[in-house]
């Protein structure tokens, strides 16, 4: 199985947070999953923890390489650029990545939002997505409990799936 490709300043463990969630499952293949992902309209169509998407310089709303965007979520109006954005297809794992932050001086909170999206033996789907965090922020998250990243993820996921199996319209 393949893995998150780091930036230098965002490697697991050296982070002031860290969140990993991941799920298989059987009858959905990346191609399918992959619009979920890539189209933003569709997030808050099975993701409660995402508001107010927006894109700089008339981008979006699918994701692309270098496209800058806005959103809500956890709490935080973050601002992003994707780093990494590579669809699916056949024996190319679908990959896309951001650079997201917020705040200024001590209260600012940078991130590495990263997935994978890739097709297994057997009919079966993989979608890993993982995130570091630094920052005075970050490390209020990391000590939280319940953790809100990790739960906040999984919601994730697990809507993204649901979307793919209901085969869901993605808005206009």
């Amino acid at each position: 199985m393949h893995a998150i490709q780091w930036p230098e300043g965002y490697l697991p463990g050296f982070s002031d947070n860290f969140a990993s969630n991941e799920m298989i499952v059987a009858g959905l293949t990346a191609q399918q999953v992959w619009p979920y992902l890539a189209n933003t309209k569709a997030w808050p169509t099975y993701y409660d923890n995402c508001a107010d998407i927006a894109f700089h310089d008339g981008t979006g709303p699918v994701l692309s390489e270098g496209a800058r965007f806005f959103f809500r979520t956890f709490g935080f109006g973050v601002e992003a650029q994707v780093t990494e954005y590579v669809a699916p297809a056949r024996g190319v794992v679908g990959r896309v990545a951001w650079h997201g932050w917020c705040g200024e001086g001590a209260e600012r909170l940078d991130v590495h939002h990263a997935w994978l999206v890739e097709d297994l033996q057997g009919g079966r789907l993989r979608i890993l997505t993982q995130e570091t965090q630094n920052g005075a922020p970050a490390k209020a998250l990391a000590s939280a409990r319940p953790d809100p990243m990790i739960n906040g993820h999984q919601d994730w996921i697990k809507g993204m799936i649901a979307a793919a199996q209901e085969n869901r319209a993605i808005p206009a």
